[in-house]
């Protein structure tokens, strides 16, 4: 069961991706309500990813003695995929602080502090929310040594 942690990780930034993209639909649309439930639903899948790659990582530690999978392509696409990890990496560090920061600033309707910070928030969340799915394929599938 824990070896598919990596298709779940996959899925659940998936699914965060668009939970983030119907919350942005709605705050445009003017649907508050629609708009905070969508964000709290991918904040919640963002958290539960968390928690899973956390245990990807364990078991990982647990069965290879490594916390990493090795990228088995070659030649320009080994570049390519270390740029979109460093990238993905490098600011997924940052959404956990950015989302709580944003989500409380709306929960209080402090709306023009909200609406500052989540100029920053949702391009970065949603990089590492799309990212995460590329780095899962490029790892997993279409790199993978059989």
């Amino acid at each position: 069961m824990l070896e598919n942690l990596p298709a779940v990780n996959a899925g659940l930034n998936a699914i965060s991706t668009v939970l983030l993209l119907a919350g942005f639909r709605f705050i445009r649309a003017k649907k508050i309500q629609a708009h905070r439930r969508m964000m709290i639903s991918a904040f919640s899948v963002s958290m539960i990813f968390l928690a899973c790659y956390l245990l990807h990582k364990w078991h990982l530690v647990q069965t290879t003695g490594s916390f990493n999978t090795t990228f088995q392509g070659t030649g320009i696409w080994r570049g390519v995929y270390f740029f979109i990890l460093i990238t993905h990496v490098l600011l997924a560090i940052t959404v956990p602080v950015l989302a709580t920061i944003t989500i409380s600033r709306g929960l209080k309707m402090n709306v023009e502090k909200h609406r500052r910070i989540a100029r920053i928030t949702l391009p970065i969340w949603l990089y590492v929310s799309v990212t995460g799915v590329v780095v899962y394929f490029m790892l997993y599938q279409w790199f993978a040594v059989a």
